[in-house]
Order: structure tokens, then sequence, then C-alpha cells
């Protein structure tokens, strides 16, 4: 694994063993596959509070809602907001299998998540590491723990099988309209 940042003043978020980290990411994974099934871009997102419990969970639902916003970050950030009756993250942990997107990143500085963890570095547009990092621009206000790299074999196998699955349906369905 590897730790991209480690800020000076941060609220504890909770500390997890590798083991838990592990266990958390497998149950995001699982999750989405099944989001891939339903047509989504497989993305899972879990924010943890400080005494570990679950409070936001999240999948991309851009397709099924028809929302630009509907990344599996900002669905968990909405739900722990309600459940906390707090915008601020200082104290949690979001864990999600692909590193936040520039949007994503930006909402999770704006809420001052304590801790991201991410499975696979995303080289297109990840803004946590992956192209920038949106954490240690010199707007960013709020400083947090980022962690790429937990379980990013299986994380990166998921997404581009999704997506190679996805431009082979797309041939055979435009090989069979020109039939």
């Amino acid at each position: 694994m590897i730790i991209h940042q480690r800020p000076k003043h941060l609220s504890k978020p909770i500390s997890l063993s590798h083991q838990e980290k592990i266990n958390w990411m497998r149950r995001l994974l699982s999750k989405a596959i099944l989001i891939g099934k339903r047509g989504e871009v497989p993305i899972a997102a879990i924010i943890l509070d400080k005494k570990g419990r679950c409070i936001g969970y999240g999948g991309n639902v851009r397709e099924t809602l028809k929302d630009p916003l509907g990344h599996a970050e900002l669905v968990a950030l909405r739900q722990a907001a309600w459940i906390n009756n707090d915008w601020r993250f200082n104290d949690c942990t979001l864990i999600v299998n692909l590193e936040p997107c520039p949007m994503c990143a930006g909402a999770l500085i704006q809420a001052r998540m304590g801790r991201v963890i991410y499975g696979s570095k995303d080289t297109k547009r990840g803004a946590l590491g992956g192209t920038m990092n949106l954490a240690e621009h010199k707007s960013a206000h709020h400083k947090m723990l980022i962690e790429g790299g937990l379980m990013e074999e299986e994380s990166s196998k998921i997404i581009l099988d999704w997506f190679k699955d996805k431009r082979v349906n797309s041939r055979v369905n435009l090989l069979s309209k020109l039939r």
C-alpha cells in the first residue's frame, strides 16, 4: 500500500488494521460487481465513523438516475451527512475501489474527510495522486490522510473487465445491426 500524504494536524479517524481494510474492500468489490451488472461503472464506496461503523454507502448511479453527480463517493457522503447530522467528516474514513475523480476529491476536501483509502489508481482522472493531488493543492484548506493501492489488482481487474465487456457488447450490437 502506498501512503501519499500524512497530514500534520488531523482529527483521528479510526485506526484500521490491514485485515480490517481488506475485509471492507472485499465487501466493496463484491458490491462493485453487482453495480457493474446494473450497467453502471463498478465503483462502490463506504464511510466509516470514528467507531468503525458504516454511516454511508454509495455505488455509482449516474446511468440509473441520469445524474452527473451520481458517483459512489458523493452518494456515500450524502447518506453519511444525513446519518451524522453534519457535513464535517474529520474523524471518518472513506474507502472506495477506485481513486476519486476531481469532483469527488474536491467534495471530500470540502467535507473535511479524515482519511481516504482507495483500491486502484486512476491514471486518467485520479485526483488524489493519479494525475494530480487536489489534497496537496495550495487551495486545499483541509489535509487528509490518503492511502492508495489496497487490493489494487483486484480493483483494477473488475473495472478493466467491465469496460472490456462493454466494448465487446457494443461491437456485437453494432455488427448485429449491420447484418
